[in-house]
């Protein structure tokens, strides 16, 4: 299998995985196309990122923070809470694999290995984690500009 083919099937791996979870976490069927195009999305950058110039932490970040702008830009396109496509973006980016490594060391009495692992973990979700706290505050700059926009247009009419 050349790489051109196994990154298409990654592709369409996180996109079925976006939908799964929306479908695990009841979400209207109707946004669940959209959820899974949200987490191919944030997938898409974290992987550019991580394969160019990047490491865990800012390909994590840059993949929440691409999630998180995009499901609120979504959310008002579809009338809906952002949430719905926050939580479905996200488990692609989640770090399964090392929590499982972490429980594993400690089970087998490495304790080297468990905390290498868990520092990773916490260094990912905290990396995502502050993805979301920028878009949310993107999301808040864009609305008061917005609100500061139409306070200058009502006054110039106002002036007229």
């Amino acid at each position: 299998m050349n790489p051109i083919e196994f990154f298409i099937i990654k592709c369409i791996c996180v996109y079925l995985s976006g939908i799964g979870f929306g479908l695990i976490v009841n979400l209207p069927h109707k946004a669940l196309n959209i959820a899974g195009f949200n987490a191919l999305l944030g997938w898409l950058v974290y992987y550019v990122i991580i394969n160019t110039w990047g490491g865990l932490g800012s390909s994590n970040f840059f993949g929440g923070l691409c999630i998180g702008v995009t499901s609120v830009i979504i959310a008002r396109w579809k009338k809906m809470p952002s949430i719905l496509f926050d939580v479905p973006g996200l488990v692609p980016l989640v770090p399964g694999g090392q929590a499982y490594n972490t429980i594993k060391s400690f089970a087998m009495g490495n304790y080297q290995a468990a905390f290498s692992y868990l520092s990773e973990v916490i260094w990912i979700a905290g990396s995502i984690a502050l993805g979301f706290i920028v878009a949310e505050l993107v999301n808040k700059i864009r609305i008061k500009v917005e609100r500061d926009l139409k306070k200058l247009k009502r006054s110039r009419k106002s002036k007229i």
